[in-house]
């Protein structure tokens, strides 16, 4: 890995940040920006001011790679209190009903959350960033229009409960549930608490959000804003790709026709989408399968 510093603007590559509570996605990709000196920084999968966890930053070249490693897979830690419901479905909102939980016991909540441990469409959270003819739905929301957003395709590979405790809140008996989840990209881990409150009949909103794994970037490898501005630590963009999608090494010849976007006719490659690779390691382009053929998805040069 390399290290910036202020003064000197780094390779293309990935950043891994450890993003605090209380901050936007933004706000720390405008961080970033300033600690390696160039603009050219962006983000891939935002994180609610609220959570914390992996945020994934390209710089340079990368950020042209964001958007297809926002479509990885991802893991969270969380917190669902069962028992409220908010406008927001997270602790941020303003609680819209406390029907309470004290009545759910183990048994009614494992097949609950069986039926949500699937493939299934999910109708994202109002107060989101969705665009509605132009306008953030979390915007629509806060000027008192109702907002039903159209339901999306998700697949949750996993959502176990760490831990239960029970307690009351301001006079409503609640339910508090740590757990794991492991998703598709698009799925909303707040709707994912309502989703469940509404299936147990009590409400639900998530109170704690953690992001440990987008793709294969994990907290392991993550830093805190402050550990950043000591040093930021960056993935140079070929071991970025090498470590998120199958390769494929060209021959000089083939290389030259991918610089300039050219199909690479009677080529193989190895998976649907797939990073090649000079002889010298060096990152070149994205290429799809298109019949016998492989064609350009998107050349970084």
């Amino acid at each position: 890995m390399m290290t910036s510093r202020p003064d000197a603007i780094p390779h293309s590559g990935v950043a891994v940040i450890d993003k605090p509570a209380g901050r936007t996605s933004h706000q720390v990709v405008a961080k970033v920006r300033h600690i390696v000196g160039t603009r050219k920084v962006g983000h891939a999968g935002t994180l609610d001011p609220m959570a914390t966890g992996v945020l994934v930053i390209g710089i340079g070249r990368a950020t042209r790679l964001l958007g297809y490693l926002a479509l990885t897979e991802k893991a969270y830690q969380a917190t669902i209190r069962l028992g409220i419901a908010t406008v927001s479905d997270d602790a941020d909102g303003e609680m819209t009903a406390s029907a309470g939980a004290g009545g759910v016991t183990d048994d009614q909540i494992g097949p609950a959350l069986a039926r949500l441990r699937a493939k299934r469409l999910q109708v994202p959270s109002s107060v989101s960033a969705i665009k509605i003819n132009g306008v953030r739905s979390y915007a629509k929301v806060r000027s008192g229009q109702d907002v039903v957003l159209s339901p999306r395709q998700v697949i949750i590979h996993k959502f176990d409960v760490l831990d239960r405790r029970d307690l009351e809140v301001d006079g409503v008996t609640v339910v508090d549930l740590d757990v794991i989840v492991e998703c598709s990209s698009g799925t909303y881990v707040r709707a994912l608490a309502r989703d469940l409150g509404t299936t147990l009949g009590t409400g639900g909103h998530l109170t704690a959000l953690r992001r440990t794994r987008v793709g294969p970037f994990t907290l392991e490898q993550a830093q805190t804003i402050d550990e950043a501005e000591r040093g930021l630590r960056i993935v140079p963009l070929a071991d970025v790709v090498r470590s998120s999608f199958a390769t494929l090494t060209v021959n000089e010849t083939q290389a030259n026709d991918i610089r300039h976007g050219r199909r690479l006719v009677g080529v193989v490659l190895p998976d649907r989408t797939t990073a090649l690779l000079e002889q010298t390691g060096s990152f070149l382009a994205l290429y799809r399968q298109e019949g016998p053929d492989a064609v350009a998805e998107a050349v970084f040069l």
